[in-house]
């Protein structure tokens, strides 16, 4: 598999995780809002990695 598929798969987990902890915060659990938040540091994270990833062709 190649870096930029791996790289794909995480940023969905990542969302995935994301949109659960989301929906779980605007229902008034404000841990699930740190989650989501940590889940966007993430995903941040790894599309910088696929930007760099995908211009070299990985």
């Amino acid at each position: 598999m190649s870096k930029t598929n791996t790289l794909a798969d995480q940023i969905k987990s990542h969302f995935a995780d994301f949109e659960d902890n989301h929906d779980k915060n605007m229902n008034g659990n404000k841990a699930a809002g740190s989650r989501a938040r940590k889940a966007v540091g993430e995903i941040k994270k790894l599309v910088t990695e696929y930007r760099k990833a995908s211009v070299a062709g990985e």
